[in-house]
């Protein structure tokens, strides 16, 4: 039989499942039967004569039980799935190793693989962020293999210290100009029951700088009035830390007058609008938020643009009108200032560069 890693081994030992009382996360159980190596930490990648690196060793894992349905990408997935707080970085993991095990046709998970794997990525010209982003992935997977118990320290050291790819300079990132924005929150339809929730979500995004996660879960209880202005009360943001953001009066002028039309008065925002016009309960989801921003852009002739770029155009055009470093960190829920800098390109005006007064004519 073959371990769910492709590693052939020898011997075979019984145990209960060691991730049945694992918390916070608990994986649903299942019979194991853990595979070892006669010597009990893999099969060496290199003959002794040939040998170049000491971590190279194969990463054995445990595998189901003869005649259970689970295959070696699913118990890995699984592994990983309930070891990730944040659903972002989740759904990331699980489609990094779902590439890994893709190009990996059989092999078995070894430092040499992975090295390998990083490699090629780089050949076919992923970005740096990318690749340590796959990378981190099934770093996960081994970190999580030792710590369930499948897989020796030394072993699961092998995989974690694979190095990652380092990118020079630093991406400014996509924002958009005054025009632009202007023209891109004119899109939608305004007679229309989704262009009507969809001017409204633009406006949100633009000018309140939400996470597309952040707005998929904003409720009509979250709009409160404080301080003689309303804005989005202590919603859940990022890392589930609360936080609040001021709605200026156009924004919520759109918002009302699309839950007005839909008859929400409770529950989601922003929903699910049927072809007939029918508003759904369900809240619209992230990846439904990013395919609206993708396609209103493409409709007015701005190119690539991701929810994210909408919340970097915040931070810029706040900036642009007087706005405080500070009061912006506030308004984007950073943690460090540092952060609202790199947003900002505050160590490159490229509008106001220095080098436009270098004219020899």
């Amino acid at each position: 039989m073959t371990a769910p890693f492709g590693l052939r081994l020898r011997q075979e030992t019984t145990v209960d499942d060691p991730l049945e009382n694992v918390q916070p996360y608990p994986v649903e159980p299942f019979p194991v039967k853990i595979w070892r190596s006669a010597g009990g930490k893999g099969t060496r990648l290199f003959r002794k004569e040939e040998e170049e690196d000491h971590l190279a060793a194969d990463l054995v894992l445990v595998g189901p039980e003869a005649g259970t349905d689970v295959d070696r990408v699913e118990w890995a997935k699984q592994l990983v799935r309930n070891a990730v707080r944040s659903p972002h970085t989740r759904e990331a993991y699980l489609y990094a190793l779902e590439q890994f095990f893709q190009w990996a046709a059989g092999r078995s998970i070894s430092r040499e693989s992975v090295q390998g794997y990083v490699t090629w990525l780089g050949e076919m010209k992923f970005s740096p962020s990318t690749i340590n982003q796959r990378l981190a992935a099934i770093r996960k997977l081994a970190s999580e293999a030792e710590r369930c118990g499948y897989v020796d320290s030394a072993t699961a050291q092998a995989i974690v210290t694979v190095a990652g790819v380092k990118q020079k300079g630093r991406r400014l990132g996509r924002w958009l100009a005054w025009e632009e924005a202007r023209t891109l929150l004119q899109a939608p339809n305004p007679h229309s029951i989704r262009g009507m929730r969809d001017r409204a979500l633009l406006a949100v995004l633009v000018a309140c700088a939400l996470r597309r996660g952040e707005l998929s879960r904003m409720n009509c209880d979250h709009l409160a009035m404080r301080d003689g202005r309303w804005v989005f009360l202590d919603f859940l943001g990022k890392g589930n830390k609360v936080r609040s953001v001021a709605v200026p009066l156009w924004v919520k002028q759109a918002v009302d007058g699309w839950l007005d039309t839909a008859g929400i008065e409770k529950g989601p925002i922003f929903r699910r609008v049927a072809a007939s016009g029918r508003v759904g309960e369900d809240a619209l989801t992230e990846r439904a938020v990013w395919q609206l921003v993708r396609e209103y852009a493409a409709q007015v002739g701005i190119g690539e643009l991701a929810p994210h770029d909408l919340r970097r155009t915040a931070a810029k055009l706040c900036r642009s009108k007087g706005g405080e470093l500070e009061q912006i960190q506030f308004l984007l829920g950073h943690e460090s200032i540092l952060t609202t800098e790199r947003y900002l390109g505050s160590e490159q005006d490229l509008k106001n560069a220095v080098n436009d007064a270098l004219v020899f004519e």
